[in-house]
């Protein structure tokens, strides 16, 4: 069996990736800031190990006698108060986990990046085929950029054994308060929307991603996926949200110019009040570029197919309700 080092294992991408890889049989540990708190909400055969990816010190402790590393953690957020931790987790973070991995001498290293690193054609779907070399649009962007690059640059320069997935946004259940998609499907079936931005996204429910990183760790090293399952409209994801949660109100959209006015109003008083805006400019960013990635180099050479979304949806609608947290 191997041994492997999973980040992020308390997350939405991390969590069922973890319970895949106990139940083939590996031997797994989990780097978390809180071990007795993380343990108890860990899939069965997952060890906790104290640590933090911006802790150099605690990440090569960690990853001590391990020979496959899944890094999963990162901030998932368009807006954060301190956009320094963009910084230090998704970039500075990733970098420790790299040299970790060179030193430890791993065989396996699978990086979680984001579809939004690769060239977006303003119309029609994109691939795995062209990296952006501009700077991205939002702090989230860049940041998830400079990791891929590092990534990219120690697989080629410094004999990393690493693969990439790409995932769209990712939904489903796990033990962390609901973030990013997860926080608007359960906002959306409490009716908490008054009105919806303009756009969509493509989306990918957390099992159907995991499944395809166990996948990507056996490719060739250098290789690049890309994971998603489809693009919804926003008017879309609340009627999916709706067939499966009955009493959904599916909001009004805003118009386009009216939602850059609410995001400017919302930024500036965020400044003040350093509280999330309803509305921020890198989500209004995010939905508005209405990107359509394309899975089909995943499904052709790995065999990978997304399940149904509905029942993906339901499923991250119950296990929210069932944790009874003020946040779902």
């Amino acid at each position: 069996m191997r041994q492997v080092l999973v980040t992020g294992a308390t997350g939405t991408v991390g969590h069922p990736l973890a319970r895949l890889l106990a139940e083939r049989g590996d031997r797994v540990r989990a780097l978390v800031r809180d071990p007795a708190a993380a343990q108890r909400v860990l899939p069965p055969g997952v060890a906790a190990v104290a640590g933090d990816v911006t802790d150099p010190a605690s990440v090569r402790a960690a990853l001590k006698g391990c020979d496959t590393v899944f890094h999963t953690a990162g901030l998932p957020e368009q807006w954060l108060t301190d956009r320094s931790l963009f910084q230090r987790v998704n970039v500075d973070g990733t970098a420790h986990l790299v040299d970790a991995a060179l030193a430890e001498g791993v065989s396996c290293f699978v990086h979680t990046s984001t579809m939004d690193v690769f060239e977006r054609p303003h119309e029609g779907s994109f691939d795995e085929s062209a990296l952006a070399e501009a700077p991205l649009g939002t702090a989230y962007e860049r940041s998830k950029q400079q990791a891929d690059r590092l990534v990219s640059t120690a697989i080629a320069e410094r004999g990393l054994p690493g693969r990439i997935v790409h995932p769209a946004a990712v939904f489903g259940p796990g033990p962390a308060h609901p973030t990013a998609l997860n926080r608007l499907l359960v906002d959306l079936a409490r009716n908490r929307v008054p009105v919806l931005p303009p756009g969509g996204m493509a989306v990918v429910g957390n099992e159907d991603l995991a499944r395809g990183q166990l996948l990507v760790a056996e490719r060739e090293i250098g290789a690049r996926y890309l994971f998603v399952d489809k693009f919804l409209e926003l008017p879309q994801l609340a009627e999916l949200v709706r067939s499966v949660h009955p009493g959904t109100r599916v909001p009004m959209p805003l118009a386009t110019p009216v939602a850059w006015v609410v995001a400017a109003v919302g930024e500036l008083a965020a400044k003040l009040t350093r509280s999330a805006p309803l509305l921020s400019f890198g989500e209004l960013h995010f939905l508005t570029a209405e990107v359509t990635p394309s899975a089909a180099r995943a499904r052709r050479e790995l065999g990978w197919a997304p399940g149904e979304a509905a029942e993906a949806v339901a499923a991250t609608l119950r296990h929210f309700r069932a944790a009874a947290s003020p946040d779902s």
